[in-house]
Parts: structure tokens; sequence; C-alpha cells
């Protein structure tokens, strides 16, 4: 079966999916960039914070004493004093009017040092390898003493890289989910979608039977029952169409068969030659006509009782070889005789046997049907006491010759028996005139016996005709 998809062309689930992907992408750009930032201040503000907080820690000592061994012993006992990270700035203590450094290492410039005395106010600023915290605190007697606490740059961005990852790897979580997601409410979309195009297309292709399941959304729902709605109306017009077309046979055989009876009865002359001449052409339109219309649907099934088949079409034209006061005899119908041929087939070629014994035998020529089962093949004998066939051979290649009489009833059921692996033979009949042996060739032994007393009962009235 073809394919409902155009190459090529991106599927309404890519297309969903990618739509998806970018809308929940920007979305987590849009919160992500802001709020990577503050989680880098936040860390600046957290390390600088806990810097001012070791400088505040020195503030009650110097308060009480500015002695450098007491300041020593103070520093070191805090965290920041013990890594080497904590320093007191003590302005004009030396005699030339100099500062002097206690802790340390100092790491901030002497300019630092003297503006944030002066300025009496706390900074930061950069030194190598990470920043400075200075602090002024005024001591008694006007002097000013500045605490410096140095934070390394990693401690600045301390858990940021942490962070950031796992931010970004819930954003990409949730572009995952969110993909999965507008995928699995698509295929609620698609998957109707796609069935309806594959049951458009395989009623393109013949198939009467394709449907649409109807689910989805409300809107693909009523596309599909639509589609059926359609394909149910499509079904019964063909259906309808081809029961007409079965039923041509039926009307056109028997009167075309009645009408060569009165005409081969007008006896000689010219009048009567152009009125057998014209029914043998309009004859022979009908059959083709009849063989045009007559194909099996796609639907009817393979295989088909012969035995059932055959005694219908003799009980249809029984009612003929009444009028004709024909004997005619049917046998071998009582059991199941399966053959791998739709109905139709094998209802064509059983009605152009029979009514090649209407057409070319006299009135009150009787006629048997019998049908035979044997290993892997059915065989369905007519015989009639006319006067036979004088050369066989010629006799079937009529059938595509066209010489004489149409040769299509013979043709016909010789394709239809060629059609199974079997064939087609003419001989003489036990009655005398011609017997046409058709066998089918089967596919498994015929089935068990079956009831057919309602078969039987028919066939006996008919035999009494």
């Amino acid at each position: 079966m073809r394919s409902a998809a155009s190459p090529g062309r991106a599927s309404v689930r890519t297309t969903l999916a990618l739509v998806s992907a970018a809308v929940t992408s920007m979305v987590a750009i849009a919160f992500l960039i802001p709020l990577a930032i503050i989680v880098k201040d936040v860390a600046r503000d957290r390390a600088f914070t806990s810097a001012q907080l070791a400088g505040a820690a020195i503030e009650p000592v110097l308060a009480v004493s500015t002695d450098r061994t007491t300041l020593d012993r103070a520093i070191a006992s805090t965290p920041a004093g013990a890594a080497g990270q904590l320093a007191v700035y003590l302005t004009g203590t030396s005699p030339a009017g100099k500062g002097t450094l206690v802790g340390g290492p100092r790491r901030a410039t002497t300019s630092d040092l003297r503006t944030a005395a002066a300025a009496a106010r706390s900074f930061i600023t950069p030194v190598p390898g990470g920043y400075a915290v200075l602090q002024p605190v005024a001591l008694d007697g006007g002097r000013m003493a500045v605490t410096e606490v140095y934070v390394p740059a990693a401690e600045v961005s301390r858990g940021v890289a942490a962070s950031w990852a796992v931010m970004t790897a819930i954003a990409v979580v949730l572009i995952g989910v969110s993909v999965v997601v507008a995928d699995r409410l698509a295929t609620r979309v698609t998957r109707p979608a796609r069935e309806l195009a594959l049951a458009a297309v395989a009623l393109g292709d013949g198939d009467l039977n394709a449907r649409s399941t109807g689910r989805g959304p409300a809107e693909l729902a009523a596309a599909g029952h639509a589609f059926n709605a359609m394909a149910e109306r499509l079904s019964r017009l063909i259906a309808a169409e081809r029961a007409m077309a079965a039923d041509l046979p039926h009307r056109l055989r028997t009167p075309l068969t009645a009408l060569r009876m009165n005409a081969a009865a007008l006896g000689p002359g010219r009048a009567a030659d152009d009125t057998r001449l014209a029914i043998d052409r309009l004859e022979r339109e009908v059959d083709l006509v009849i063989r045009a219309a007559r194909r099996p649907a796609p639907d009817e099934p393979s295989r088909c009782d012969a035995a059932e088949v055959i005694a219908e079409r003799f009980g249809f034209w029984s009612a003929l070889a009444e009028d004709q006061a024909r004997p005619c005899l049917l046998s071998g119908t009582e059991e199941t005789a399966t053959v791998p041929l739709p109905r139709s087939d094998l209802a064509a070629a059983t009605d152009s046997l029979i009514g090649n014994i209407f057409k070319h035998t006299p009135e009150g020529t009787g006629f048997a049907v019998t049908v035979h089962r044997g290993e892997g093949a059915v065989l369905v004998l007519i015989a009639d006491a006319g006067p036979g066939i004088a050369d066989a051979d010629a006799a079937l290649r009529r059938g595509s010759s066209g010489a004489g009489s149409t040769g299509l009833g013979l043709d016909i059921a010789r394709r239809v028996a060629e059609s199974t692996g079997g064939g087609l033979k003419i001989g003489t009949s036990a009655l005398g005139g011609a017997q046409v042996q058709l066998r089918l060739r089967t596919l498994a032994p015929p089935a068990g016996r079956r009831a057919s007393g309602g078969r039987r009962r028919r066939a006996a009235g008919l035999i009494g005709r």
C-alpha cells in the first residue's frame, strides 16, 4: 500500500516537537540567565560578608588594647587569622609616624590603607589572587586602625559552577520532557490522521472495506465519520451496480435464446437470413457486454461450492427447458464440491455451456448435467441429445477466431477451467449428442457430506418435468 506521508516533508509530530523544544528553550534561557547572575552575586556577597564579619571580630580587642602581642594572639584565634588572611594596620604608631602592621601578610597597598583610614569607610579592593576587604576602626586618642581580610578569588565564585551545571541540567530535562509531552499530544492528532489517510488510499486502491476508526480530536473524528459515510454510500452503489450486472445475463440470455428459436422457425428467404444474421450480431455484442460486466467483486470469496452453483443455474435454465419441452436431468449435487473459483465465474461458465444447448439444438432436445468429485478435481459434465459437434478442435478455436457462431460460451468456460489448472474437453455423450467436460482442479479434497434435501427435491422436480 502506498505511504500516506509525502517524502521530504516534516511530519506534524516532528514539527510540534521542534516548536515545543524551541519555546521551552527560550523560556529556560529567559529564566536561567538572570538566575545565573543572581547565583554569582549571592556567592560574591556571601564571601565578602564573611570577610567583613571576620574583620569585625577583632574590633572589641582593638577597643581594649593595641598591644601587638595581644593583637597577634587575638588574630591567631580567628579562622581568618589562622589561615593568614587577617591583618590589622595601626596608623601613626611608629616613631617615624608610619603605621604598624599586625598579623598578615598585608596584601592591600599603603595608599588603599591610608584611604580607608582617612575616609573612615569600608571598601573592597582587588589584590593579586583575590580581593581585600578594608574596614576602618576608630581608636582612642584620635587614632585609626584598619582591618584587612583577604578573600581568595576561588572563594568569591565557590559553588557558582555547580549551581550553573544543575540549572543547565534542569533546563535540558525540561526541554526533553516538553518534547516528549508534545510528541504524545501530537500522536493523538497524527495517528487518527494517518489512519484516515491510509483508509483513503486503500479505498482509492479498490478496497471497499476500508474504513476510518473515527478517533482523535473532534474535527478529525468528524472527518473520519464523514469518510466512513461516503465509503458506505460508495459500497452500496457499487454493490447495486454489481447486482445489476449479475442480473444482466439472466435478463438477456433467455429472450435472446427465444428470439433465436423464433428466427430458426422463419424458414428460408433473404429476410429470414438477415434476421438470423442480425440476431447473431446482437448475441455477440451481448456476450461482450456480459463478459465485461461480470467481474468478481474485490471482496467476493475466491472459493465456492460448485454443486450449489450448478444446481442454482440448472434451476434457472430448467424454466426455459420446460417451455421448450426439453427433458433435463441434474445429478451429483448432493455433496459439497468446493472449487477455487469465485461464484460469479463458475456461474458464467455454467450459463455459457447450458445456453449453447438451447442455441445449437432444436426444441425438445434433452440434456443432462452431472457433477463428479474426484481426487484433486471436480468434473462437470454437460451432455445433450442433439446432433453433436463434428469438429471439436474447431469448436474450441472459435472462441478466438469468431468463425461460424460466436464460440464465446466455450471460450468463457475454457478460461474458467484453465484458471484452476484444469481444462475443457468436448466429446460424444451417452445421449447421442455432444458432451462438454469441465475439469476444475481443487486445492483441497472435497468437504464432508452435508444435508441437501432441498436441492434433491428441486432436482427431482426438474427431472419429472
